[in-house]
């Protein structure tokens, strides 16, 4: 059997898969290129084509000898206005425009609003944003089938166009039936991780982790400003989190954006949550072979931050370069990550260790593997809750997860600097003492007069028991007769 040498880069690629990126000999070249995990969004396509686009995935598997990771990413509650006479019309700055429950065809002073939910919520003053915020309304009166408006920014809006409420909290689920038919579907498939769209309040994790069960890890998006008063609560309950820029873009002002992208990465690491950063990362490789300086330094901006993985949307899914966007973000991450400075500017953001034995041992391991040479941090687990607090330390050495468990191995396909194995369960301390050193040679994770740093919890096979940390130089014999 061929052992793949680990990818030594510690951010994580997610690639988007569409029609430019969904067969096989696509999705390998992707991964080959630099993917580590691939995203399946249910905004588009139906679900027997996604079934296939999941095996086509997992097929990797078994050509690499590596696990896959596969996100699935849910629509979410989309508010729409209804249709128009024309079509389309045009909306001029200082005319009132009303959003109402009759469902005749809208024109230039009306449209039909499908969502009563709405009238309830809000508030005179605030704002509606249509069409991607491109046409502004501000809310002058509210009638119990009516809302009244003034249009602050006009421009031309077509049938069944998307609306953003960025001043309140809208009381609407935050999986529909779609989603949550999409949901079942992507659990049945057996997929690692499910993006939640839409996030505004925690109780809507709770709602999704209790429909997901231990199926899958559940990565909440955040994209709305309400989400970002109650960020520590959702991270709470979330597996991990997603700065999905796009929306967030859209609800707030542009340059409201980056400080907050700052502040959900650094309060995900600080709570030991894996953070993708999303949305419009290399967007001019859509049509362009090359990216702007600009959307290179904001890749590079992300890495730098400490985020776990960075992700491509319609760069992948859609673009006409989707292999060349995926090369050009490994060779970012290569670059930051060699940079002299890149440990000194990861450790900007604090993450201090929770009284518990297991985050006092991951912290002292970041330590150790900078006071004495050391080549790895080998970990075993069987939740992978171990290997995430490791990863929160960010450590200057790889860390080689192992674990018997197929879905944990799989799920931390978007943990920093993880390189993940699934392996049989051990039973003892020298049993762990002999893997560990095994499986960092077979993987070239250390060489023959080294050390690395081995973790684990006694007794074997229990979750969350971290309480060993043992440090071992390698004789170069362990690999004699295996």
């Amino acid at each position: 059997m061929q052992y793949h040498k680990p990818r030594m880069r510690k951010v994580r690629i997610l690639a988007t898969l569409g029609p430019a990126s969904d067969t096989p000999e696509m999705i390998e070249k992707l991964f080959r290129a630099g993917a580590d995990a691939f995203r399946v969004n249910m905004s588009h396509g139906e679900q027997a084509d996604k079934a296939q686009l999941i095996a086509n995935i997992r097929a990797l598997e078994k050509a690499y000898n590596r696990p896959t990771t596969i996100l699935v990413d849910l629509q979410g509650p989309k508010l729409r206005v209804g249709t128009f006479a024309d079509g389309k019309v045009e909306l001029r700055t200082g005319d009132t425009f009303r959003l109402d429950t009759d469902q005749a065809p809208g024109n230039a002073h009306r449209v039909y609003l499908p969502h009563p939910e709405i009238f309830a919520a809000l508030e005179v003053g605030a704002r509606l944003l249509l069409d991607d915020g491109k046409l502004v309304l501000r809310v002058t009166e509210i009638g119990l089938e009516y809302i009244n408006t003034m249009v602050e920014v006009g421009g031309a809006l077509s049938n069944r166009k998307g609306l953003n409420v960025p001043d309140v909290v809208i009381p609407i689920a935050a999986l529909t039936e779609k989603d949550r038919s999409d949901l079942a579907f992507a659990l049945e498939q057996g997929v690692d991780w499910i993006a939640m769209s839409f996030v505004q309040r925690p109780e809507d994790v709770a709602e999704g982790k209790k429909l997901i069960g231990n199926k899958a890890a559940l990565l909440a998006k955040i994209e709305k400003p309400a989400a970002i008063g109650r960020l520590e609560e959702i991270l709470e309950l979330a597996d991990g989190v997603m700065v999905a820029r796009g929306d967030l873009g859209v609800e707030m002002l542009p340059e409201q954006v980056p400080p907050l992208q700052k502040k959900i990465v650094s309060t995900a690491r600080r709570m030991g949550k894996p953070v993708v950063v999303a949305t419009q990362m290399l967007e001019s490789m859509i049509v362009s072979p090359s990216p702007t300086r600009a959307e290179v330094s904001d890749v590079a901006t992300a890495i730098y931050d400490g985020a776990d993985a960075v992700m491509l949307s319609a760069e992948t899914a859609a673009g006409a370069w989707p292999i060349e966007a995926v090369s050009i973000m490994d060779r970012i991450a290569q670059q930051v990550e060699s940079d002299p400075d890149f440990y000194k500017r990861i450790h900007f953001t604090e993450t201090p260790a929770d009284s518990t034995t297991a985050d006092a041992l991951a912290e002292a391991s970041g330590r150790i593997v900078d006071t004495i040479e050391t080549s790895a941090i080998v970990c075993f687990t069987s939740s992978g809750s171990t290997a995430r607090r490791i990863s929160r330390e960010r450590p200057s050495v790889p860390l080689l997860v192992l674990t018997a468990s197929q879905s944990t191995v799989r799920r931390l396909g978007l943990l920093w600097g993880a390189f993940a194995v699934r392996t049989k369960d051990i039973g003892s301390f020298e049993e762990m003492v002999a893997k560990g050193k095994r499986m960092a040679l077979r993987y070239h994770l250390g060489q023959a007069g080294g050390r690395i740093v081995i973790m684990a919890g006694v007794p074997f096979g229990t979750p969350g028991s971290t309480n060993v940390l043992h440090i071992v130089r390698l004789t170069g014999d362990e690999l004699k007769g295996h």
